[in-house]
């Protein structure tokens, strides 16, 4: 395998000067890609991208072509870049890079997403008012290149893993949405109204009933002094805004939904199987032997709990309000049935997000041991 070569940006990488005028017609069915549209350290497009004649472009624009390299030159701290694949308009806040004298396009792209190249750029654009980077500070930038083969190789890897990643990310938030439309049908906002959706198989009609009636436990937890929680340990701990660390102690054990009853994200939602620790400031709700604690997880995370704190410099819920609130409930079977479904499709948001993280170390560690 051949050894990498220092070369120099300017003797390598194209930096386009076509821009076009955007009202003549000829682009007008062509997406319009400016920084804002582009995901931050990722190269993905977010979903806000239009035309250019939705936009109604005046100023002159960049033309971009696939396999072209965009990247925004204003706020090199951001990231914004991405690797085209179709024909485009970009903003003139961006610069369109073109591979030549050996450097494939692949290669400039991943090239771009490397630490050693972010430091370069944000250093040399500091400068008052915008940071930005210009023609010259880019051309004065070197880098190690490998041969041909190699390049395409390190790119195409590392475009395959941002498909991965875009994919599973693109599923999690399918399914997300998933979820949020099912929740709304089979939990209407104000409580009273009879479900939208309902599992097959269940023709009992849904009752009203105050939450304190279908819960065995509906409490605060325990105080427990802060020098007692850690980064480590047995036991999680979870308060008002979720797990606080770990302890070496449990007070609850089985499953519980959790409320959070006072912070920043009072109301929140929490869900602990097994053995915990629950501070004062969580409220822990267990379902009594004719209801199901899962089934009322997820109905109370559709109740905007929020809205019920006091109204004072420290939101806090009042246990004894929260226990009068009121909603529609099923018989234990078929909350059984709902609470078991909510939890599956949980199972596989988590299963595509660790999946994504996983690819994104993997990403990671190969620009820091390829780009050394």
């Amino acid at each position: 395998m051949k050894t990498w070569e220092q070369r120099k940006w300017i003797d390598v990488v194209d930096i386009s000067t076509e821009m076009v005028n955007p009202t003549t017609g000829e682009y007008d069915n062509m997406p319009h890609i400016a920084p804002g549209n582009i995901e931050s350290f990722t190269g993905r497009i977010l979903d806000n991208v239009k035309t250019v004649k939705e936009e109604q472009l005046i100023s002159g624009k960049f033309r971009f072509r696939p396999d072209d390299v965009v990247y925004g030159k204003i706020n090199p701290q951001l990231g914004k870049y991405f690797y085209a694949t179709v024909n485009g308009l970009t903003s003139a806040d961006a610069y369109v890079f073109n591979g030549k004298n050996g450097l494939k396009q692949k290669f400039l792209f991943a090239l771009l997403q490397t630490s050693d190249f972010f430091k370069y750029s944000v250093s040399v654009s500091k400068r008052s008012g915008m940071p930005k980077i210009n023609r010259d500070e880019l051309n004065a930038y070197s880098f190690l290149m490998p041969s041909e083969e190699e390049q395409d190789r390190i790119g195409s890897y590392l475009l395959q893993l941002d498909h991965l990643i875009t994919l599973h990310q693109r599923k999690c938030e399918e399914t997300k949405s998933l979820k949020k439309y099912m929740l709304q049908k089979m939990f209407p906002e104000n409580g009273n109204c009879v479900p939208k959706i309902r599992f097959s198989g269940f023709a009992d009609a849904w009752e009203q009933r105050k939450l304190g009636e279908v819960a065995q436990e509906f409490k605060s937890g325990n105080s427990l002094k802060a020098d007692e929680i850690d980064i480590t340990g047995d036991y999680p701990v979870y308060g008002g805004n979720g797990l606080r660390g770990y302890t070496s102690t449990y007070n609850h054990d089985g499953e519980y939904a959790l409320i959070g009853r006072q912070g920043a994200l009072c109301g929140n939602m929490n869900y602990s199987v097994g053995k915990a620790y629950f501070t004062e400031h969580a409220v822990v709700v267990k379902a009594d032997e004719n209801n199901d604690t899962r089934f009322l997880y997820y109905m109370l995370d559709t109740m905007n709990l929020g809205q019920y704190s006091d109204q004072s410099a420290q939101p806090g819920l009042a246990v004894n309000k929260l226990v009068k609130l009121e909603n529609q409930f099923p018989m234990k079977e078929e909350q059984q049935r709902i609470g078991w479904y909510f939890s599956n499709i949980d199972h596989l948001i988590t299963l595509h997000q660790h999946k994504c993280d996983e690819l994104q170390k993997l990403k990671k560690f190969m620009l820091q041991n390829m780009f050394v």
